[in-house]
C-alpha cells in the first residue's frame, strides 16, 4: 500500500494522515468510541471485588491473575496471529471481551457477590485484552503504509489515554448511582462498534513462507524467540522500554508520595487524583501535537532521547517539594514517554518480517504490561529503606544511565531510520 491519495493534514496539530485509508479510520473512530464510552470496567472491577470483600488483597490478587493470563494470551495469540487470518484472531478476541463484559453484567444483575466468579472473568478479561493488544499491532502495518506507522501509532494512544482519563473519573462518579451493572452494560455495548469495525477488515492472511501446520505453537513461539535474539535493534528497542518501564514508573508510591510529601489525607484526596491523572494529561497533549515529530525519520535516536528524557522528568518528580512542579514533571514525563511509545511501535512494526510481527508485538506487549508490575514490586520494596523521594529520583536516574549505556552498546539502535 502506498500513501498516495492519502492528503497531508494536521502538521502542526494531530498527524491525521492515517485517517485517510477507510480501513483503519475505521478501526480507530470505532476504538475512540470504546476508549471514551467502554473502559469503565477498569475501575469497576476492582471497586466490586473490594466492594464485595472489604479486602485490598482481593484486589491485588485480580491483579496477579489478569496480567497472568495476558501474558499467556499475548505470546500465544502472537504466534497465532503469524500463521492465522489475523482478522479473524482480532474479531474473535473482541467478540471474547465483549462477552466478558456481557458476563460481568449479568453477574453483576445476580447481586455479583461470588468471588470465583468474579476471578474467571477476571482471568477472561486479561486473556482477551493481550489478545487484542497483541494481534493489533500486528494488524496496523498491514492497513497503513510504513510511513505512516508513527502516525497511526500516536493516533491509537492518544485515544487510549485520553479514555483512561475520562473512563475512571465517570465510573467513579456514576457508580453510587447507576451500579456496577450499568457500567458493564455500556462496556459491552460501545465495544460491539469495535467487532463492527474490525468485521469490516479485509482478510489478513499469512504472508508467504509461514506455515502453520508443520510446528506447533510452542515451535512457533521458539522460532519467534530466535528471531528476536537475532535483531539486534529490536533487543535494544526492548531493552530501553523495559528500562523505562521497571526503573522509571513509581506509580507504586504515589499514595505515600500524596500523603507523606504534599500533605493530603491518608486515603484518597486531591493531591492523589491529580499525580495519577498528570501523567497520562501529558500523553494526551502531546498526542495532540503529535503532527510535530510524526515526519521524522530518525526514530531510533527519537525512541533513545525521549526515554532518556522520562527518567530526567522522573527525578525532578523526585526532587519537587511543591506539589506543581511534581505534576509538571508528570506531565512532561508523559509527553516524552508518549514519543517512546510511538517510536517503539513503529520500530518494532517497521523493522519486523510481516510472518514474525505477531510473535515480536506479544513480547511488546508483555514488556509494556509487565514493566510497570515489576516496577511496582521494585520500588514498593525499597521505599521502606530509603523513603520515596530517594526511591523515585534513583529509578530516574538508572533510566537514564540504561538507555544511555544501551544507545551506546547498540548503535543500530542510534543510526536507524525510517
Amino acid at each position: 500500500m502506498s500513501a498516495s491519495g492519502v492528503r497531508s493534514r494536521g502538521v502542526r496539530g494531530i498527524d491525521r494522515r492515517p485517517l485517510g485509508i477507510a480501513t483503519f479510520r475505521r478501526l480507530w473512530t470505532a476504538s475512540a468510541v470504546c476508549a471514551l464510552g467502554g473502559s469503565f470496567s477498569v475501575v469497576a472491577v476492582p471497586t466490586q471485588l473490594f466492594a464485595v470483600t472489604g479486602s485490598s488483597s482481593a484486589v491485588g490478587a485480580s491483579a496477579v491473575v489478569s496480567f497472568a493470563a495476558l501474558v499467556v494470551a499475548a505470546l500465544w495469540t502472537g504466534a497465532l496471529a503469524d500463521v492465522r487470518d489475523r482478522r479473524g484472531v482480532l474479531l474473535a478476541a473482541h467478540c471474547g471481551l465483549a462477552l466478558t463484559y456481557a458476563a460481568l453484567w449479568v453477574h453483576a444483575s445476580l447481586g455479583g457477590r461470588s468471588i470465583p466468579v468474579l476471578m474467571l472473568l477476571v482471568a477472561c478479561q486479561g486473556l482477551t485484552f493481550g489478545a487484542i493488544m497483541t494481534t493489533l499491532g500486528a494488524v496496523v502495518p498491514r492497513l497503513v503504509p510504513a510511513e505512516l506507522l508513527p502516525a497511526a501509532n500516536s493516533l491509537s494512544h492518544l485515544v487510549r489515554y485520553a479514555g483512561a482519563i475520562l473512563g475512571p473519573v465517570l465510573a467513579g462518579v456514576l457508580i453510587p448511582f447507576v451500579g456496577f451493572g450499568t457500567l458493564y452494560l455500556c462496556d459491552t455495548v460501545a465495544l460491539l462498534a469495535v467487532v463492527w469495525a474490525v468485521a469490516r477488515l479485509p482478510p489478513l492472511p499469512p504472508r508467504a513462507g509461514a506455515h502453520p501446520a508443520r510446528s506447533s505453537t510452542v515451535g512457533q513461539l521458539l522460532a519467534g524467540f530466535r528471531y528476536l535474539a537475532g535483531r539486534r535493534l529490536l533487543v535494544a528497542v526492548l531493552a530501553v522500554d523495559l528500562a523505562a518501564m521497571v526503573f522509571g514508573m513509581p506509580v507504586a508510591l504515589f499514595p505515600e508520595l500524596a500523603h507523606h510529601t504534599y500533605g493530603g489525607p491518608a486515603v484518597g484526596g486531591r493531591e492523589l487524583g491529580l499525580l495519577y491523572a498528570a501523567y497520562p494529561a501529558g500523553v494526551v497533549a502531546a498526542g495532540l501535537l503529535s503532527g510535530a515529530f510524526t515526519r521524522a525519520r530518525r526514530h531510533g535516536a527519537l525512541m533513545a532521547a525521549a526515554a532518556g528524557a522520562w527518567g530526567l522528568t522522573v527525578v525532578v518528580l523526585g526532587l519537587a517539594a511543591q506539589l506543581w512542579l511534581a505534576l509538571a514533571a508528570l506531565v512532561l514525563g508523559g509527553a516524552a514517554n508518549f514519543l517512546l511509545s510511538t517510536f517503539r511501535n513503529a520500530i518494532a512494526q517497521a523493522h519486523t518480517d510481516d510472518r514474525m510481527r505477531g510473535r515480536i508485538q506479544g513480547s511488546l506487549t508483555v514488556v509494556l504490561l509487565g514493566g510497570p508490575q515489576i516496577g511496582n514490586l521494585l520500588h514498593g520494596a525499597a521505599a521502606p529503606l530509603l523513603g520515596p523521594r530517594a526511591v523515585i529520583c534513583a529509578g530516574g536516574l538508572l533510566t537514564a544511565v540504561t538507555v544511555a549505556a544501551i544507545a551506546w552498546a547498540a548503535p543500530e539502535l542510534r543510526r536507524y531510520r525510517a
